[in-house]
């Protein structure tokens, strides 16, 4: 029986920029970026794998800068298999389109149309591209309802969700219903799809799936109660097709983690609980972190706070807070206020500065209570 083995991946975005990333972080994340291509090229060699499938999202845009571009084209260029891209809503095949350029690459082929490629005797290829930002249509339907069932194993390819994002269905929604039932026939026996960047398997046939982006693009939040988002990326699909069925092994392929992460705190053992998750992160250089806190700080455990997280943030890509979810305030103990040496008009601000500070919208006089707070203890 015929089979073939291939590495199915999704939304590289060759030329993807973070605006929370420092220049030096962002020059390390986009070399990061080819880096996991280039690993999709060893995995291919280590599985025996045929070929390369990109559904969509090759490039972040369809405009990126000279060397962006180059380097781009020349990771593709050095991978050790046939690749075939697929256009997809970041890149559609437009009059400017980046995959004009790929044409000159010996080992790349654009899935430009949908019509039937044939991989080797056996073995098929059809593609739904996206020929405009946004499809009007299903793309993954239009492409499969000529075709009807065949001996050969044929891996369908397409960009885009099968449900909607929106409270009404848009037009371009891909049927899932439908899909399963050309699995079922045998007109398919495998769909590779791109746009979530999170792995995931869909419907109940076990050939479907998102490969998700081989590098993290986007945070996994770990709020209580929040759903979606990243929350499986940085890794691509083995797949190993034979006529109506389909063995996937996900394999780690990215290098970077980002998460946001809500505290609760109310005192020391709190902040020191946090600082010391923090802490353990084993690759802060590839880590990005935004942080909410709610509750409430004295003087001691602000300061405490805000001096481990100003250690932390240099060494890790990017530390910051989540300033719309931040629910912190600061109210000092009695018995702290009384412990400083603040006498007369020195010790009346601060108090005044205290009560400000544990007021809604307090952020300012919190900044002043722990400057007056840190020079005082120095004095």
């Amino acid at each position: 029986m015929t089979s073939v083995t291939f590495i199915h991946t999704s939304d590289l975005q060759l030329g993807m920029t973070r605006a929370f990333l420092p220049p030096e972080a962002q020059s390390r994340f986009d070399d990061a970026r080819l880096a996991a291509v280039t690993r999709l090229g060893e995995l291919a060699r280590e599985r025996d794998a045929e070929f390369i499938v990109v559904a969509g999202d090759v490039f972040e845009h369809n405009a990126l800068e000279k060397q962006t571009r180059g380097r781009a084209l020349e990771t593709l260029k050095a991978l050790p298999v046939p690749v075939y891209l697929l256009p997809g809503n970041h890149d559609p095949l437009v009059a400017d389109s980046m995959f004009a350029r790929t044409r000159e690459l010996d080992n790349v082929r654009v899935l430009d149309s949908s019509e039937v490629i044939e991989v080797r005797p056996g073995v098929e290829i059809v593609g739904a591209p996206l020929k405009a930002k946004h499809a009007t249509e299903d793309l993954v339907a239009r492409a499969l309802r000529p075709l009807g069932p065949t001996d050969a194993v044929r891996i369908a390819v397409g960009h885009g969700q099968v449900q909607s994002r929106a409270a009404e269905a848009a037009p371009d929604t891909i049927d899932l219903a439908g899909v399963e039932a050309k699995l079922a026939d045998g007109t398919i026996d495998y769909l590779a799809l791109g746009d979530t960047h999170s792995t995931a398997s869909l419907g109940g046939t076990g050939r479907v799936w998102f490969s998700g982006s081989p590098e993290t693009t986007d945070f996994h939040d770990h709020t209580p109660g929040v759903t979606g988002n990243e929350t499986d990326s940085g890794n691509a699909l083995v797949v190993t097709a034979s006529k109506g069925r389909a063995d996937v092994e996900k394999v780690l392929t990215g290098a970077w983690t980002f998460d946001a992460l809500h505290w609760e705190v109310a005192g020391p053992e709190d902040v020191e609980e946090l600082l010391a998750q923090l802490a353990a992160y084993p690759d802060k250089a590839r880590t990005v972190v935004k942080y909410s806190l709610a509750g409430t700080l004295g003087l001691e455990a602000t300061q405490r706070l805000e001096q481990g997280i100003g250690e932390l943030e240099p060494v890790f890509a990017a530390l910051y807070e989540r300033t719309r979810l931040m629910d912190l305030h600061l109210e000092p103990g009695e018995e702290e206020l009384s412990r400083l040496p603040l006498t007369s008009f020195a010790g009346s601000a601060m108090a005044e500065l205290a009560e400000l500070a544990a007021a809604p919208g307090g952020g300012a006089a919190r900044d002043a209570v722990n400057l007056l707070f840190r020079l005082a203890k120095e004095d």
